[in-house]
């Protein structure tokens, strides 16, 4: 009779010659399935779905032990594959060891009979109605150790004709190469791991002192000024302990980069960084966020939701702009992060969470605390170990590094090759970048977008062409001034005006002597901190753009004013 793959075979249906012929094709077909490369549980479920054509079987289970003789991979069939473990698990306890003590096959023809059985719940292996069943086990080996184990069952009969012991003789040349087909694996990957190992010590071998933008090691930080280096310093000694951190600096610092060194630093770098954002959501919203909700909660609940809290269990959770949640929610926030507690919105049951707190703002906290707007007892819980982000003017050295490092991400997003230029360096080195990083790389993903060669130069910047927004920003009203944090004067944009400007518009006397006038008693009147064209934009924006007051505050004419205007191109704001 010839083998008709997915044709079940019973021990019964064929002559003892058909036995030995059946056994050998199963064995070659097993032995294909062992040596292709898929993961190991799969291969193990398609070697119980070959079985299943060559013995008379209702489920197979194979059980992979560890050192301790605990089931580490279960795989099964004739179960859905998360239900394999729960029914390996019903299995008795002495069956399973009598396999593993003797290194021998069990054969137990009905197990309601066998003692091995007794008082253990088998009631959904058998069919419905009651009807008992058989069960075999081979050990797997490797070496003279028993690694696992390989069980059948069917449906118990007292037909004579029925051979446990040609089943018995199969199953074992599998788990025999199952055995043989494991401790080839250990080898791979023994011996995988041994020239990684290799690769990696002649790799620092061979590998030549260069000088890396990033700077130790640690992701996303570019640059190597001192005041980087002092603040990696801390992180590494900070990311060690469990205490809660408050990374204070303006704007634009990169204040949550430096908490994903902090976590990635840690002992809970394979657990979850979880962030939040504290300023964008209102204060319903937010212990929403953070605490999860039950569902029902609130109008629109339909499903029970985890927080913030309980998704970083274990882990890190980084609370951004945290100067800015309500007086109200911050006692709730104090009892989190005094207690590891909380509720659930509409929830009664109390969740005890483990988790490292890493908390950033960019405002001036100690100030907040003497105005009552901001908690005395929840400022002392969060500042545990505070640390001052540099902006960006102090990290001297880090400017042309961070500019590189942009426009090398603008390459990448854009498929371009544009370059940076000595004299686009220049310009940047002239500007002292209040909005800090952030605003450095709007500047060069607008000036790279704008280029018109391969290479970027200084004409292709705003602030070369009267077009730097920024600058208007920082240089206006006292009430769009810049943080209090900034301890520097702001940075001078000089107004440059084309080769032939001159030409082109002749002035006469009258008006020469106005340009000269204005210039010197603007310098006069306003020092010499700022370029021409902004101490005319700034004397304007004061006087509400009536010109006549901007004269009187500058100490010049109505007519000098007009002239300075037309000259620079600035148009007059209308309200």
């Amino acid at each position: 009779m010839g083998y008709h793959p997915g044709t079940s075979m019973s021990s019964s249906a064929v002559r003892p010659m058909d036995l030995s012929e059946s056994a050998l094709v199963g064995i070659y077909e097993v032995s294909k399935l062992l040596a292709s490369p898929n993961r190991l549980e799969r291969t193990l479920a398609g070697v119980l779905a070959l079985l299943s054509s060559f013995l008379d079987m209702r489920h197979g289970l194979f059980a992979l032990l560890d050192k301790s003789g605990e089931p580490e991979v279960v795989v099964g069939s004739g179960w859905s594959e998360g239900n394999a473990k729960k029914y390996f698990d019903r299995l008795p306890q002495r069956a399973i060891g009598q396999i593993v003590a003797t290194k021998m096959p069990l054969v137990v023809e009905n197990v309601h009979t066998s003692p091995l059985f007794e008082g253990s719940d088998l009631s959904e292996w058998g069919p419905t109605d009651g009807e008992p069943f058989s069960l075999v086990g081979v050990p797997i080996k490797e070496g003279d150790n028993v690694v696992g184990t390989l069980t059948i069952d069917r449906v118990f009969s007292d037909r004579s004709s029925v051979r446990f012991d040609h089943d018995v003789r199969f199953l074992t040349m599998i788990a025999n190469l199952v055995g043989q087909t494991l401790r080839l694996q250990k080898l791979i990957a023994r011996d995988r791991e041994r020239l990684m190992q290799e690769n990696a010590r002649l790799g620092k071998i061979e590998r030549p002192a260069i000088s890396e933008p990033r700077f130790d090691g640690i992701k996303g930080i570019v640059g190597s000024s001192p005041a980087v280096r002092a603040v990696v310093d801390k992180i590494r000694i900070v990311a060690k302990s469990r205490s809660t951190v408050l990374l204070r600096g303006e704007s634009g610092t990169g204040k949550e980069l430096f908490a994903a060194a902090i976590h990635n630093l840690s002992p809970r770098h394979a657990k979850p960084f979880v962030k939040l954002n504290c300023a964008a959501l209102p204060e319903s919203v937010l212990e929403s966020e953070l605490f999860g909700h039950e569902r029902g909660a609130f109008t629109g609940a339909a499903n029970m939701r985890k927080g913030r809290f309980e998704l970083a269990d274990g882990g890190t959770l980084f609370l951004d702009e945290i100067g800015e949640i309500t007086p109200a929610f911050q006692a709730k926030l104090l009892r989190v992060l005094q207690e590891g507690e909380f509720e659930r919105v509409g929830g009664a049951r109390t969740i005890k969470v483990d988790v490292r707190f890493v908390c950033a703002t960019n405002k001036n906290l100690e100030e907040a605390v003497q105005k009552n707007e901001f908690r005395a007892d929840l400022y002392y819980r969060i500042s545990v170990v505070p640390i001052f982000l540099p902006p960006l003017r102090e990290r001297k050295g880090d400017l042309e590094p961070l500019a590189g490092e942009f426009l090398r991400r603008f390459n990448a997003e854009q498929g371009t090759r544009l370059t940076m230029s000595p004299s686009a360096l220049d310009v940047l080195s002239e500007c002292g970048f209040p909005g800090n990083i952030r605003e450095l790389e709007n500047c060069i993903y607008r000036t790279a977008t704008l280029a018109r060669g391969d290479a970027i130069v200084d004409r292709d910047f705003s602030c070369r062409n009267d077009g730097c927004l920024s600058a208007v920003l920082w240089s206006g009203s006292p009430e769009s001034a810049p943080s209090p944090l900034f301890k520097q004067q702001l940075p001078i944009v000089p107004a440059q005006r084309s080769p032939g400007a001159a030409s082109a518009h002749p002035s006469s006397g009258a008006e020469e002597e106005d340009e000269a006038a204005f210039s010197s008693r603007a310098d006069s009147s306003a020092g010499e901190q700022r370029s021409e064209r902004e101490r005319l934009i700034h004397a304007m924006e004061q006087a509400g753009w009536v010109k006549a007051k901007a004269a009187r505050l500058l100490n010049l004419t109505p007519r000098q004013i007009g002239y300075a205007l037309q000259k620079h191109a600035i148009p007059i704001k209308k309200f």
